[in-house]
């Protein structure tokens, strides 16, 4: 077995372990973008929510309950905010993973690669050698069939 196939298996594995980490980028991406349309629309919400318009008159009970439900309104627009930071930093987390493990599969293919070059020029000059040798044989046979 040749040094660039005692590679395959290695290289197999840290393909598949790319591949795995790409699909957990796409799931924190995939999330990410979840969280950010709950953002936008508890943001739209809340907009569509305004204050009472001036001018009116509102009893003191419904003016506190509105002033709590803004209240609960901007706690959960804190919350979601949070909620998009982690999964910003989660996808962030993955996409340096990615990285790293692209970094990898890329060092041991251009090592393989390297062997199989290698490989073959030593197999080319094998090769050679044996044309040679061959050429050098048939040239001493002539020579001595050429004599007798």
């Amino acid at each position: 077995m040749t040094r660039s196939q005692r590679l395959d298996p290695l290289l197999r594995v840290t393909q598949q372990r790319q591949d795995a980490v790409a699909r957990q980028l796409a799931e924190r991406d995939k999330a990410l973008n979840e969280q950010q349309q709950r953002l936008d629309l508890l943001k739209q919400y809340a907009d569509s929510y305004a204050p009472a318009p001036a001018g009116s008159t509102l009893a003191p009970a419904m003016l506190a309950n509105h002033v709590a439900f803004r209240a609960k309104l901007d706690v959960a627009l804190q919350q979601q905010a949070q909620a998009v930071d982690v999964s910003r930093q989660n996808r962030e987390i993955e996409r340096a993973r990615l990285l790293l493990a692209s970094r990898d599969n890329k060092v041991l293919e251009q090592l393989a690669a390297s062997y199989r070059s290698e490989e073959q020029r030593v197999a080319g000059q094998r090769e050679q050698r044996e044309l040679d040798d061959l050429g050098g044989r048939r040239a001493r046979a002539a020579r001595e069939a050429g004599e007798t």
